[in-house]
């Protein structure tokens, strides 16, 4: 038996209708998730941010304790003269004084979350001394964090000079 145009319109625009409403209540549920989700974001951009500045300030400290616990094991530091530098490496050459910083001073950063790893972007104003010569300069840098057992860790450093 064939049925009706009408009855082949109707069975069509129910399921359509259906879907509709599936759509609509998967639409609704993820804009009720949303204002969750966001302050989490929010809490961990902060933490990054306060994180990259109590770097800064451990770095022009000394404090190598403090770095050794954030900086990976697999750290790669490029700095904006082309010298790359293992975590060893790199705190070894501040503990010896080859790197002296005096100051690092942010001068604004941006942080970008991608589940476990995040990209920070920035400029930092740097004084100090390298092997024996005083320098100040403005970089503009790209870090990678990544968690690891919970914490937050620097995998990568790159930066480059700029003019002011």
């Amino acid at each position: 038996m064939i049925p009706p145009p009408g009855g082949i319109i109707f069975l069509c625009s129910f399921a359509l209708s259906q879907k509709k409403r599936t759509m609509r209540a998967c639409l609704c549920f993820l804009l009720l998730l949303l204002p969750a989700l966001l302050p989490a974001q929010a809490k961990t951009e902060q933490q990054l941010r306060a994180l990259e500045l109590q770097r800064f300030e451990a770095m022009s400290a000394k404090d190598t304790a403090f770095l050794s616990h954030i900086l990976s094991d697999d750290l790669t530091y490029t700095h904006s003269n082309g010298l790359v530098e293992t975590k060893t490496e790199h705190i070894g050459n501040i503990k010896s004084g080859t790197i002296i910083y005096r100051a690092m001073q942010s001068d604004g950063m941006d942080v970008r979350i991608f589940g476990k790893s995040a990209v920070i972007t920035g400029y930092v104003r740097v004084a100090g001394v390298f092997r024996e010569k005083e320098f100040a300069l403005r970089l503009r840098y790209l870090d990678i964090y990544t968690k690891q057992k919970g914490k937050w860790k620097l995998v990568a450093w790159q930066s480059v000079r700029v003019d002011d």
